[in-house]
């Protein structure tokens, strides 16, 4: 049956947005800035880890539980406040959240024990899921002939927030002290409200479900959509390959024959950065060539990226080699992805966001700890298993996603 002639049981209380008036190269820009900003947050914290045991040394046992607080929170904000974004205009949606933020950030640079910064942390996770209000904004302001390229420039800001964010937070806090890093991003949330309030536009609400009704049509969403299904999967494969590799760099960078610390890995999102400013020009090829063909091609760079990894557990240079292939590839399967499925139900891309962007943050977290215990138990060569193992999976979804509507449009 086609995705046409299949409506949801929640259709008619969703309307179609037409091209929103204010399209526009600086409004992309600003989403990007904005994906950027308020996804750094959630990542300034994790090479301050040292800081904090020695600000709470009563309690260094439970330092870890400030960045598991972060991702906790940012997963819990993404099922209950991006749905949001259909039901009503973003812009507030945006303003009020950079609000709640500064208020967490507050909190947090001047916590005065650790159970203080941990519950602060927990919200400033929460809040800080203002990029997935900012993604499918994007993708509703564009005309569909652009929406690869909208999508791709503001997913550039956010993955230059991710990569970047613990370089500018190990050295802001190692010449100022940690409680800076949290101020100095009250101070860039003001300005970014400020901002917002002058130069964004509204958006239009696509949908007038009550609450609970809206967080259910997601279930609806996942089952009726074998194309979201299959992103979610493809997608979530390619993040945990991701998070497998980053999150066990430090502990490759720390033993021979680097000597390294965790400063030597927070360079190492310098140079990441490539793949962010690769992200416009994937979301271009998308829109020209289809985003099938290149989720093809990422799927084979982050496989050669991992092969490469393999093979210079003792080489800076393959390392860099392997990192910008792996952000490339990752970046323009990530733009592909989304422009696919921010084409399957126009009314319902908050909502369809939502669903992709969980199962993406729960492929990174299994990648993470996959490759903790692989660490562990093979060295670096079996991070770079993980990895392989992760892409393999990619490429399989993929592979069942292009079967499946052959098949089906054989049958039509």
């Amino acid at each position: 049956m086609s995705a046409s002639s299949h409506q949801s049981p929640h259709a008619s209380h969703d309307q179609t947005p037409e091209r929103h008036p204010h399209y526009s190269r600086a409004t992309l820009w600003l989403l990007a800035t904005i994906a950027g900003v308020s996804v750094a947050n959630i990542y300034f914290n994790q090479p301050l880890l040292g800081d904090f045991r020695a600000s709470f040394p009563e309690s260094a046992y439970l330092i870890g539980a400030v960045p598991a607080a972060t991702q906790l929170g940012y997963a819990f904000g993404m099922l209950v406040l991006a749905p949001l974004g259909d039901r009503f205009d973003r812009r507030m949606l945006i303003l009020l959240q950079l609000a709640a933020l500064g208020v967490a950030l507050i909190v947090a640079s001047t916590a005065p024990t650790l159970a203080v910064l941990i519950a602060a942390s927990l919200a400033i996770g929460v809040v800080s899921t203002i990029a997935q209000q900012a993604v499918p904004f994007s993708a509703e302001l564009a005309p569909a002939s652009e929406r690869g390229h909208a999508v791709g420039t503001v997913m550039s800001g956010l993955l230059l927030g991710i990569l970047l964010a613990r370089t500018v937070s190990g050295f802001v806090a190692q010449y100022f002290g940690w409680r800076a890093v949290f101020a100095a991003s009250v101070a860039a949330t003001i300005a970014l409200a400020i901002v917002v309030i002058l130069r964004l536009p509204k958006s239009r609400p696509t949908s007038t479900l009550s609450y609970g009704k809206l967080l259910a049509s997601m279930w609806h969403l996942t089952v009726e959509s074998p194309a979201l299904r299959e992103a979610a999967l493809t997608g979530g494969a390619l993040f945990a390959g991701f998070s497998a590799f980053w999150s066990l760099l430090t502990l490759l960078l720390a033993g021979e024959p680097f000597h390294m610390g965790p400063q030597a890995a927070g360079l190492f999102g310098i140079v990441g950065a490539a793949g962010a400013l690769a992200a416009p020009l994937a979301g271009k090829s998308a829109d020209k060539r289809g985003p099938r063909a290149v989720i093809t091609l990422s799927i084979v760079l982050v496989a050669v990226s991992f092969v490469v990894f393999a093979l210079s557990a003792k080489s800076i240079a393959g390392l860099v080699i392997g990192v910008i292939v792996l952000d490339v590839g990752v970046q323009a399967a990530q733009i592909s992805n989304q422009s696919r499925i921010y084409a399957l139900k126009p009314e319902a891309r908050s909502r369809v966001n939502t669903v992709y962007m969980v199962a993406y943050f729960i492929g990174g977290a299994a990648g993470s700890a996959l490759a903790s215990l692989a660490w562990h138990a093979m060295g670096w060569t079996g991070v770079c298993i993980v990895g392989l193992g992760a892409t393999a999976l990619a490429g399989f979804s993929h592979w069942r996603g292009r079967q499946t509507r052959a098949v089906r449009e054989s049958g039509a």
